[in-house]
């Protein structure tokens, strides 16, 4: 057996729990499937199964040498395809991250399709508003919104976000609506930032040639887009949002419109990937996927 081989029986061992239910499922003798694994421990230099009479469970680092080799094996179905056209095998795993707005908005509810066009492709779906490291947190590819803050990856440009002034109308019945920046001062803004501790820019306008920031008050301070939406649904103040988020608030009325002639600045959505020569066929597959269902949807805003 090659080292390939290896991990072949590793993985199967791993999926089945059981020395046993491996071999029979390769057609090996449960002899050679232990050697395999054996070895591969050894070339490693670290133990990957806990094994005793009743079960094969992994270790911590038998988990996370598993997601990798199947990677690894994955990649290697590609290099070994690579010049064929038939894109219904596409097979393996794909690791994405994006904000979680534009994840339960937009991306999941449409991705049957694109698993329906590739049935051998598994997704792990990260929908976070934190800045992920996509190479050491092993991501495929990130979709990202707003400015980019690292040079180190490809970015493919997607368009950009409009953004909308809202508010409640219980705030808005509470408080009076401005239809003006100096009206503002008398209104309470829901602050966003990345980190709690940070400093809000306040409220952002464009002043017919850059784009400004108006410092406001406001009692509450957020730290992710849900937390966003929610303090400006419960009367908490303005916000100032990508209309993706809040389109149906703003359809059931939920959340007004305000200021509509003052416009913040739309934000850029791009997706992210490590540099490498060859892309796995599944990640290219994906991104043009993903892609197009980003495009569609500001086609509409346009």
């Amino acid at each position: 057996m090659d080292r390939l081989d290896h991990l072949r029986c590793f993985l199967r061992v791993a999926e089945l729990g059981s020395f046993t239910g491996a071999a029979d499922s390769l057609g090996l003798p449960k002899a050679s499937v232990s050697l395999a694994v054996q070895r591969l421990e050894a070339d490693v230099g670290v133990q990957l199964l806990h094994r005793t009479t009743r079960r094969v469970q992994l270790t911590a680092d038998g988990a996370q040498f598993q997601a990798r080799a199947h990677d690894l094996l994955h990649d290697m179905d590609d290099l070994q395809g690579m010049f064929r056209i038939d894109t219904a095998q596409l097979k393996g795993r794909l690791r994405v991250d994006m904000s979680s707005g534009l994840a339960r908005q937009l991306v999941i509810p449409q991705l049957p399709a694109f698993l329906a066009q590739h049935p051998g492709v598994e997704m792990e779906v990260s929908g976070t508003d934190r800045r992920v490291d996509l190479i050491r947190e092993g991501f495929d590819c990130v979709l990202r919104v707003g400015p980019l803050d690292d040079n180190t990856l490809v970015a493919r440009p997607l368009g950009q976000l409009p953004i909308v002034t809202c508010a409640s109308p219980a705030y808005l019945a509470a408080r009076g609506t401005p239809t003006t920046l100096d009206d503002l001062a008398d209104h309470a803004l829901v602050h966003y930032v990345g980190t709690l501790g940070q400093r809000s820019p306040g409220f952002e306008y464009y002043d017919g040639q850059t784009y400004q920031s108006l410092p406001m008050g406001g009692a509450v301070t957020v730290n992710s887009g849900e937390g966003y939406t929610a303090a400006a649904l419960a009367g908490l103040g303005i916000i100032q949002v990508p209309l993706l988020g809040v389109r149906q608030a703003l359809a059931s009325g939920t959340l007004v419109e305000i200021l509509a002639d003052v416009k913040a600045e739309p934000m850029a959505v791009t997706l992210l990937y490590a540099q490498r020569r060859h892309l796995p066929r599944r990640v290219a597959a994906f991104m043009d996927w993903v892609a197009g269902v980003v495009q569609r949807e500001l086609d509409q805003h346009r």
